[in-house]
This record gives structure tokens, C-alpha cells and sequence, in this order.
């Protein structure tokens, strides 16, 4: 279930390659993390995907590791 922006719906899954501007680290970092487990990715196919719940588990997760450091 996707939720609608002024823009259109937002995209339920994106391609790594549109994960790179969202979290603004290069695609060399998004695949180590993905390899390190730290980024969740599904597969459909040959396509590797990232879901958007995803991306917000890895927000919250630096967060909480920030909040440990302190």
C-alpha cells in the first residue's frame, strides 16, 4: 500500500540506484550495507529492491546508534 504526496504515490519498493539521494550515500556504501545486513533489500526477479519500510529501519537505527554514543 503505497501513500499519496502531491507528487503521486510513493513508491512502495525503489532500485538501489534511487536509494543513493534519499539516504545521500554513494551506491559502493548502499551495497555494503546490503551486504553488511544493515540495509534490507527484497528480490523480484533479477531486480534487487529496497523497501521503503527499509529505509526508514536504517534512518531509526543511525538514530539510535547516535543515541548510544552519546
Amino acid at each position: 500500500m503505497s501513500t499519496l504526496t502531491s507528487l503521486g504515490p510513493e513508491p512502495v519498493h525503489y532500485r538501489v540506484l534511487e536509494v543513493v539521494p534519499i539516504l545521500r550515500l554513494s551506491r559502493t556504501v548502499i551495497y555494503d550495507l546490503i551486504r553488511t545486513g544493515r540495509l534490507r533489500t527484497v528480490k523480484e526477479g533479477r531486480a534487487r529492491l529496497v523497501p521503503a519500510t527499509a529505509i526508514a529501519e536504517y534512518a531509526a537505527l543511525l538514530e539510535r546508534e547516535a543515541g548510544s554514543a552519546k
